[in-house]
């Protein structure tokens, strides 16, 4: 029998007391996880080596998903890019999100005109979100947080209470408007409330070759190609945020515009991919800026942006802040069909469908299904890979458990934080969308069923339904063999949908 002694009782106090000192000292030099959150504009579900992609070099996305959690799952909010940073933002899917389309805000007068807005800044910019919406933003401002947006906003035109701001962000740098990031060449970006000018000229967006231009002279082109590129300055930027921080937790939404179109890309990476791909012909077409080599610069562009990720990872790692940094990265929507960008021939989509009707503007697997890796060393199992099913809507719960705070009442999202960590996860009974454009759409994932609304603007209430397991392309509607998961479907979706606020969004077909 172990007998008690002074000595044993001293031994253990004094072992006690140097444990406690320990582990006091510990959680007083361990500060909170950095946040990182990269989101591209329009890249495909197969658009990254990482996730099969064949033609397109992306070294860098590549290297991050091996050193962390590549998502096979995981979807956006919404097919397009105002309602699904809204989402992202706020955490409420598409049936509760005070914006859930893209809205010009034409009331105010000619908002499609690139020199009134240049005059009247407040032409800019998309419908607000109210003041009284709390973003993750704000809450992981109000935890100590520094703050930091660069990229395209699209939340809330100048002068208004939607500006980066006012919902959570100490310092913005990019595209307050989504119109304006029709061009990568912009006479002007936002520094917070303050416009910076630059070294380009009014060149339009939408703007076509000078009549009778040589289609294969590339000074024809010459209009289309200026001085000041945006992802590079906002580039710059992000970094100088990381440079400036000290030693303050941060949280860097990083919104970059590549690669929407219009097509316009660093030379060198288009130099690159016309040697790699080829002879092709340009795009001269009605939407968005011509381009000599469209497959080309497409490439470029999201090499480009990959290039850009390596360069952060860079810098935390030479500031010493990688091993405390969450980094994510994702994409707002599916691939485009529009603007010369090639994506069939990219299968940007893969495995899913890629052409109109099916990527980006649409509710299908090809339109919101989208990449997501996350890196954390020390805490996320390199190489790994996981197929929880997730949207954009739990990223807030994930950063609010990731910064110690409390999440909100009305957040729809659940937090996949346990799946960061490989611990047990709560599932979702579903994930919801809706779409008040393109005819008006309804969608919903549940388990392996993926089911359908469209036509509602024209009081089309059917549902379609698949089984993603055997069909994960949608072509066979099976929703007549299963006619009570299509009643629970139905309610699901009566019960998900709240009127809209703004008049645009509403669908009469769903009682607003």
């Amino acid at each position: 029998m172990y007998r008690i002694t002074y000595t044993s009782v001293l031994s253990l106090f004094l072992l006690l007391t140097t444990t406690a000192c320990q582990t006091e000292k510990e959680s007083a030099t361990v500060s909170p996880p950095n946040i990182i959150y990269i989101l591209a504009d329009d890249l495909g579900y197969g658009e990254l080596g990482a996730y099969g992609q064949a033609l397109i070099e992306t070294p860098h996305l590549d290297a991050l998903a091996q050193s962390g959690m590549r998502f096979t799952q995981h979807y956006s909010g919404a097919p397009v890019c105002a309602p699904a940073r809204c989402i992202l933002m706020t955490g409420q899917h598409a049936g509760h999100a005070h914006v859930r389309g893209n809205d010009e805000w034409r009331d105010r007068g000619e908002v499609w005109d690139y020199q009134a807005m240049f005059e009247n800044p407040f032409l800019e910019g998309q419908r607000p979100l109210p003041d009284s919406i709390v973003t993750i933003a704000e809450i992981l401002q109000q935890a100590g947080y520094r703050t930091g947006a660069v990229g395209k906003w699209g939340l809330g035109a100048p002068t208004t209470e939607g500006v980066p701001n006012k919902q959570g962000f100490d310092f913005f740098y990019g595209y307050n408007c989504q119109r304006q990031a029709h061009t990568l060449y912009p006479m002007h970006l936002w520094r917070n409330e303050e416009r910076h000018l630059l070294d380009n000229k009014m060149v339009a967006p939408h703007s076509n070759l000078a009549e009778g231009a040589d289609t294969m002279a590339a000074e024809s082109y010459a209009d289309f190609n200026l001085n000041d590129y945006a992802p590079t300055l906002m580039h710059q930027e992000a970094l100088h945020f990381l440079d400036t921080i000290g030693d303050h937790p941060f949280f860097l939404y990083y919104a970059s515009p590549l690669p929407h179109v219009p097509l316009q890309a660093p030379q060198r990476w288009v130099e690159h991919y016309r040697k790699k791909l080829g002879p092709e012909p340009p795009y001269t077409g009605k939407s968005y800026f011509p381009t000599q080599y469209p497959r080309a610069t497409y490439a470029a562009m999201i090499s480009y942006l990959d290039e850009q990720v390596g360069d952060l990872i860079k810098a935390l790692k030479e500031q010493g802040k990688y091993e405390n940094t969450l980094v994510i990265f994702s994409s707002d929507n599916g691939p485009t069909y529009t603007g010369g960008a090639d994506t069939p021939f990219f299968d940007s989509a893969k495995p899913f469908k890629t052409t109109y009707g099916w990527g980006k503007g649409f509710v299908h697997e090809g339109g919101i299904r989208v990449p997501m890796i996350a890196a954390w060393p020390g805490k996320i199992a390199a190489s790994s890979a996981s197929e929880h099913i997730s949207a954009f809507y739990d990223l807030f719960p994930t950063l609010c458990e990731v910064a110690g705070q409390a999440v909100p009442d009305h957040i729809d999202g659940i937090s996949f934080l346990p799946t960061l960590l490989h611990e047990e996860q709560e599932p979702h009974e579903f994930l919801y969308w809706e779409f008040p454009a393109y005819q008006g759409q309804q969608a919903l994932r549940m388990g392996k069923w993926k089911a359908i609304r469209k036509g509602v603007l024209k009081d089309n209430l059917t549902i379609a339904l698949y089984d993603l397991e055997s069909d994960p392309q949608e072509m066979i509607n099976v929703a007549d063999s299963f006619p009570a998961v299509v009643e629970q479907i139905a309610s699901i979706f009566e019960r998900e949908h709240i009127p809209a606020s703004i008049e645009r969004f509403k669908m009469k077909a769903l009682g607003d």
